[in-house]
């Protein structure tokens, strides 16, 4: 007897860890699910904020069809995809589309998402804490401050891949963190947002194969100390300064990237130093079609 009453509070015990630590590896949402559900393929839930207390950390959310899954705060290590097929979408008014306060050790990634601010929404995707931050395969548009606001304490690294970002009151892409971020920006299309990418203080990054136009204020605004900027195979056309360089040490270096129709100048110099490896074309601007720019041989 007194073996059984040991033995049922052990049961006991695990069955209760169970319930505690039974989240889902992998969890599911639909524009007909319920937040009730267990979030299981056949069973998924209706938000991203009710299927991600149900998913263990280090885990995925993906969408079974095409719905709006609302805002949701992201605060661990997680893959919330919006499907490969039809991209399902974050609608928001009034507030942030995701924000992402995560662990110092943890890898975020979205992708397959509109992202709509509906003309009220605040920022897109806002990365406040985590270790890095990937976005594929997105579009974000409609929102009062800007598309990605990446806004880290910690040093933190972030990848956009494949994402058109437009029609933002702000920035496309805003790096403006306390201590620094390393960036890699590919195939990304910032149109018509007031600067395409914002790089801060202490922002190291690599912007390729992209294309940033008629942005009001700059296409590419390098506006803190010590940024070390790259841009290759880009357009930048049709915005206020294609490119804001500056202030001292900063240094950009661009290569086979035309700058071209600016309305106010091609190249604003803020006191950094833009270094050209001669294959680029700056022309049409009206100011400074690459007056100041240090040449660099090609090897």
């Amino acid at each position: 007897m007194r073996f059984m009453k040991h033995s049922s509070h052990f049961v006991f015990a695990i069955l209760v860890a169970a319930t505690a630590f039974g989240q889902a590896s992998r969890t599911w949402v639909s524009g007909v699910g319920d937040d009730a559900n267990p979030c299981s393929r056949t069973a998924p839930c209706k938000t991203l904020a009710g299927a991600i207390s149900k998913t263990a950390a280090g885990g995925e959310i993906d969408a079974l069809d095409p719905a709006g899954y609302g805002a949701v705060t992201i605060t661990k290590a997680i893959t919330i995809d919006g499907g490969g097929g039809q991209v399902a979408s974050v609608l928001v008014s009034g507030t942030n589309g995701i924000v992402v306060q995560a662990g110092a050790n943890d890898n975020i990634i979205i992708r397959n998402f509109d992202i709509n601010g509906i003309g009220t929404g605040i920022n897109g995707i806002r990365f406040l804490a985590g270790k890095s931050l990937g976005v594929e395969n997105c579009s974000i548009f409609g929102f009062t401050t800007n598309g990605i606001d990446v806004a880290l304490t910690n040093f933190g690294t972030v990848t956009v891949n494949n994402t058109t970002i437009q029609n933002n009151g702000g920035v496309g892409i805003s790096f403006n963190t306390t201590n620094g971020v390393t960036a890699a920006i590919n195939a990304v299309r910032a149109m018509r947002n007031s600067t395409g990418v914002y790089a801060g203080t202490s922002t190291h990054a690599t912007i390729r194969d992209s294309t940033i136009v008629e942005n009001s204020y700059a296409g590419v605004n390098s506006a803190g100390s010590n940024v070390d900027l790259s841009i290759e195979d880009s357009i930048l056309s049709h915005n206020g300064r294609g490119l804001q360089s500056g202030p001292n040490p900063s240094v950009t270096r661009l290569s086979n990237t035309l700058i071209t129709d600016s309305s106010v100048f091609g190249i604003y110099f803020a006191g950094g130093t833009v270094y050209s490896f001669g294959n680029n074309r700056i022309q049409g601007n009206a100011g400074n079609n690459g007056s100041g720019m240090i040449a660099v041989g090609q090897q």
